[in-house]
């Protein structure tokens, strides 16, 4: 316990899935956490949740990252409510599952990228100057197994493409960061049972069984083994970790 101790933390996407699950945990390890989500009501039952614990979470709800007033207004509400930021953790996201013949172009494949990438561009870029004011920073960035390898059978075009920015992004990140004491990494997870992949799980016919049959380890992954290895990322143990990527994947892409 007490990993995180004094830190001050951006999570973003806290209503539900790995953000939530960051912001709880990091509450736990003793930082202080503000958040935000685009759904207001997830957000709210979030910081519920973390009162039922004993924890203050800060949140900023609703809230589009796509929208740079809206990241401005995030990062105006850290500097207010926590007194600055050591850590961000770009969590949320959004993604258009489709196969090329079906991808509508503004809908679904702009969107997406929108959803994956500018996020984590618009975040960073605001908290870059605070950080940089401060000494450093830690920046935990998602990009995914679909950045390494294509899942048989599931249409994730733009998903791949927008996970596989993040990859590239966050390791120019790092060497940009690097004179600043701002350190730059990623995780890839595979599938994480969350709201959002939880219908797929439900209604698709055969495909937990495929991306069970990619994995080492039987079991699809959780938030909290998500957020374990962002609490690392973010804590002074990863003092010498930047522009690295945590595969957390159940051994899916070590085949």
């Amino acid at each position: 316990m007490n990993r995180l101790n004094g830190k001050l933390a951006i999570v973003t996407g806290i209503g539900s899935g790995i953000g939530k699950g960051c912001a709880l945990r990091f509450l736990a390890e003793g930082a202080q956490v503000l958040g935000c989500d685009l759904n207001a009501q997830a957000a709210q039952a979030s910081v519920e949740e973390a009162r039922s614990a004993g924890h203050v979470l800060h949140s900023l709800h609703p809230c589009d990252l796509t929208n740079p007033a809206d990241v401005d207004a995030l990062v105006a509400a850290a500097l207010r409510e926590l007194g600055g930021i050591d850590i961000l953790v770009n969590a949320a996201a959004w993604g258009a599952f489709e196969f090329i013949e079906q991808m509508d172009y503004q809908r679904q494949w702009k969107a997406t990228l929108a959803g994956e990438i500018d996020v984590v561009f618009l975040a960073c870029k605001a908290v870059w100057p605070h950080m940089k004011a401060r000494g450093g920073g830690a920046i935990v960035n998602f990009a995914s197994a679909n950045a390494y390898e294509a899942l048989a059978g599931s249409g994730a075009l733009a998903h791949c493409a927008g996970k596989g920015a993040v990859l590239a992004m966050t390791r120019q990140l790092a060497m940009e960061g690097g004179p600043h004491g701002i350190r730059a990494n990623t995780i890839s997870p595979a599938l994480v049972v969350t709201g959002a992949t939880q219908p797929r799980l439900d209604h698709e016919p055969g495909f937990r069984e495929t991306v069970l049959s990619k994995m080492m380890i039987q079991r699809l992954g959780t938030p909290d083994d998500i957020a374990w290895c962002a609490t690392y990322l973010a804590s002074d143990e990863a003092g010498w970790v930047t522009a690295a990527d945590f595969k957390l994947d159940g051994g899916a892409t070590a085949w």
